[in-house]
């Protein structure tokens, strides 16, 4: 699938090959992953999205999950030079509509995900509720490695 947007920018579906993955994550100073990591985190994606301008990719995102009760955003990546451009709406915008067309009419899904402090207004816009609330607990996370944090 490849769509325009009104600007010069191209969406791409399932067009990150691990290079790119591991290149735009250090563009942004995330921690590095190992290629096996970042190969495996590409092959159980549900669909990643990647925004080129003039041929050349400058952000993405991912959608992970089970496709039907839950799915999560996960590494929305912008370069720093392309940011504030509206490559984060254009990737926002279809990855909801590609969770949407996972939904099973009649049918509740949960899309999630975790932003980094201060991002929080950005995800607002698209509908996120801020954790936590009257009714829902705070997000939590535990990391999984092979020596204490």
């Amino acid at each position: 699938m490849n769509q325009q947007s009104d600007s010069l920018l191209e969406l791409r579906q399932n067009t990150v090959d691990v290079d790119l993955y591991l290149k735009l994550r250090a563009a942004v100073n995330w921690p590095p992953l190992t290629r096996i990591q970042a190969q495996k985190a590409l092959d159980n994606s549900l669909v990643v999205m990647c925004v080129y301008l003039a041929g050349q990719p400058i952000g993405m995102g991912r959608l992970v999950g089970d496709g039907a009760v839950i799915c999560y955003i996960q590494d929305l990546i912008i370069h720093p030079h392309a940011q504030r451009r509206g490559v984060g709406s254009l990737l926002m915008n279809s990855l909801k509509s590609y969770a949407e067309s996972l939904r099973e009419p009649g049918t509740t899904m949960m899309l999630d995900l975790m932003c980094a402090k201060g991002r929080e207004p950005f995800y607002v816009h698209y509908g996120f509720i801020p954790r936590p609330t009257e009714k829902l607990g705070p997000g939590m996370i535990l990391y999984l490695t092979d020596h204490s944090e």
